[in-house]
């Protein structure tokens, strides 16, 4: 537990919380992006998923799963699943060190559609080097 960190002090806000388990705790985004975002945090403060122990990694996704159900099934007709690890930025109200993966319920026209359209300005074709490169690096143990 991190003192200043606020998901490892999370429990003085309950009303945030949507499920409790052994290892990981779900709670609505605040701030959030959509109506329903939800973050699924591990109780032990960690802030990447290779931190996680087998039994933390196991509930975990099994909790995203099934809230990504619920999501899908009474809030949206679709959930994004995010996770962003990025040691390089501050820490703010919006970025926390602590790992969270976020579900965001997505429907065709929410605000999030117009980013959307402008990252794909952003996509560039994969070249045969890139994946060559790439390819020899992830197949060396």
């Amino acid at each position: 537990m991190i003192i200043n960190c606020p998901f490892c002090n999370i429990d003085r806000e309950r009303t945030r919380i949507l499920s409790m388990g052994e290892k990981v705790f779900a709670v609505l985004s605040n701030p959030r992006l959509l109506p329903g975002h939800t973050l699924v945090i591990p109780k032990r403060h960690v802030e990447k998923i290779a931190d996680l122990m087998q039994d933390e990694r196991k509930e975990l996704f099994n909790t995203v799963i099934a809230l990504q159900k619920k999501i899908i099934g009474k809030i949206a007709t679709g959930c994004d699943m995010r996770h962003m690890y990025r040691p390089f930025a501050s820490e703010s109200k919006a970025r926390v060190d602590h790992l969270q993966i976020h579900l965001l319920p997505r429907e065709v026209n929410d605000f999030l559609k117009d980013i959307m359209r402008l990252e794909k300005k952003m996509w560039t074709a994969l070249v045969p080097s890139e994946r060559e490169r790439f390819t020899k690096l992830f197949s060396k143990k």
